[in-house]
């Protein structure tokens, strides 16, 4: 019975062993097989989470620089806002202005033509170059500028002819 036993024991023990192998090369491998996994995971996930990064650093770039523009352009606007007042003072007078010099013109063409007296005045010969082709008043600060230049080479003109003037008087 001893034999049997042994025999008995024999396999029993080769059995358990076998299992422990198993169960030691499963406990060996199975941390290198997780560290495996999660490399591979790594290295599919890695590129394109680096390329969103960049893309997220760029357009956080990006909206900086937009959000800059944008508040330049409210106190752009703001700034506008409180020249309103003068924009409409000066339409106000240009509106005026040209209200008056259709009530001349339209006196004008009503009187009776008289004999033609020389009034060599300031004012005629001033008037008699400003032209009555108004732009648009909705940019009404080119306008305004547009203005100025006219009235300023005027009155330069006006200014020289008067100079001439006097001086071909005082040479007689």
């Amino acid at each position: 019975m001893n034999t049997m036993n042994d025999k008995y024991l024999t396999a029993k023990v080769g059995k358990t062993s076998e299992k422990i192998v198993e169960n030691i090369h499963i406990v060996a491998n199975e941390p290198s097989m997780a560290f495996y996994r999660i490399q591979e995971h790594v290295r599919k996930v890695l590129p394109p989470i680096t390329e969103k990064r960049t893309e997220v650093l760029r357009l956080q770039n990006d909206l900086r620089g937009n959000c800059f523009d944008v508040e330049y352009g409210v106190s752009a606007v703001k700034s506008i806002e409180k020249a309103n007042k003068s924009f409409s003072k000066t339409e106000e007078l240009l509106k005026t202005a040209i209200f008056l010099k259709q009530q001349l013109k339209y006196e004008g063409s009503r009187q009776k033509p008289r004999k033609k007296v020389s009034h060599n005045s300031v004012y005629k010969r001033f008037s008699a170059h400003i032209a009555l082709d108004l732009p648009d008043l909705s940019d009404i600060s080119g306008v305004v500028r547009e203005t100025s230049n006219k009235v300023e080479s005027m009155t330069k003109n006006i200014t020289n002819q008067s100079e001439l003037q006097r001086s071909h008087t005082t040479l007689h």
